[in-house]
């Protein structure tokens, strides 16, 4: 193997390529290294744990086929350090030379017969505007869980409704649903546990592309944008029946402006230590935000709202609050409470598409 290539682009594509590559291969020491592919002028960086795998195609000056599994972090860390500019690779036997500027390095690389048959998806292939799908993206996979020991609630739903795409997530103290109408991608009633992980890879690569192509296998899923494609796992399991959780019927209604209120509380959380719950306190005067953390201190702010029902004070986990105030679509939003033990849900006024449901904290 070898070719040449500009710096930029060869740290783009192994660094993006390299995200796959965890501590999670370490049952496999080549899931540790970067597969490099060149034919004729395209060469196709892997990077993968088995779970996720990231290939990122670009167009080089080649001038050697060939291929090659070289150890992904030094890779990485010694093409960056090169001047800008042009590089080169070459192969030789057991090492690959890098060479740019005066600079030249040699890598030992890993054999490549050792690197596993990774399997793509296999399903018809159907698009989705980016744009909306990153948005939906944005606004559900912080809801889901970072704890595989439930493998679950590390996942995404996506299912169809009706006639369009529906996001849900949860880590069971909030919940997150966007729906992307119009974009019927699933057959009938499929649905498919996507892990958040790899959105969340699709969410950040995606850039400007006008689309996304998808494809579903019976186990994978694959994403591609513009010479890259993320391919994972689905994860099998049934998604909590979430409907049920959602409040209906009358509730408490507090309307305000949505960056007024983000501002406040991330103000105010800097009181809330030591996994201090925020309160928020709403009567027909508005809104105070207090934080009260027992030998450090406490913060009040005051905020404009109007507040349709009964005198309440409703405590929750500040990271989760701002999380959904940061995702929320539109200039206002509606915090709607029953009392200060049950589900608020917050929402955007005249935009059915978003949903966002947060336990509240129990305080004395």
């Amino acid at each position: 193997m070898k070719l040449r290539c500009e710096r930029d682009t060869l740290v783009e594509a192994l660094t993006t390529a390299g995200r796959a590559v965890s501590g999670r291969g370490g049952q496999l020491p080549v899931l540790s290294g970067l597969y490099l592919v060149l034919a004729g002028d395209e060469l196709v960086v892997t990077g993968s744990d088995l779970e996720l795998t990231i290939a990122r195609t670009l167009e080089v000056n080649g001038e050697v086929d060939g291929s090659a599994v070289v150890p992904a972090k030094l890779l990485i860390d010694v093409v960056r350090s090169l001047e800008p500019g042009a590089i080169e690779l070459d192969l030789n036997e057991l090492d690959l030379t890098i060479r740019g500027g005066r600079s030249e390095f040699s890598i030992r690389t890993i054999p490549t017969d050792e690197f596993p048959q990774l399997v793509s998806a296999e399903g018809p292939a159907v698009t989705i505007e980016a744009a909306s799908f990153v948005a939906a993206l944005r606004q559900v996979v912080p809801a889901a869980s970072s704890d595989d020991s439930r493998p679950i609630l590390t996942g995404v739903l996506l299912t169809p409704n009706e006639g369009g795409l529906r996001l849900v997530a949860t880590d069971s103290y909030r919940l997150a649903v966007s729906d992307i109408p119009g974009a019927s991608i699933l057959e009938g009633d499929q649905s498919v546990l996507v892990p958040s992980r790899a959105l969340a890879e699709v969410s950040r690569v995606v850039g400007d592309a006008p689309e996304l192509t998808l494809r579903l296998g019976e186990s994978d899923a694959a994403f591609a944008i513009d010479g890259l494609v993320v391919t994972t796992r689905l994860i099998d399991g049934d998604f909590p029946k979430y409907e049920g959780l959602i409040p209906t019927g009358e509730s408490n209604s507090l309307k305000v402006n949505r960056e007024t209120m983000l501002d406040a509380v991330r103000r105010v959380r800097l009181l809330a230590q030591e996994s201090t719950p925020l309160r928020l306190v709403m009567n027909s005067d508005g809104l105070e935000i207090v934080a009260i953390t027992q030998d450090v201190g406490e913060g009040h702010e005051t905020v404009d709202a109007s507040y349709d029902g009964d005198e309440l004070t409703v405590a929750f986990n500040p990271a989760f609050l701002v999380d959904g105030l940061d995702v929320a679509p539109g200039e206002e939003i509606a915090l709607q409470t029953i009392d200060s033990l049950k589900p608020a849900v917050l929402r955007t006024p005249g935009n059915d598409n978003f949903l966002y449901l947060l336990m509240p904290v129990r305080v004395p």
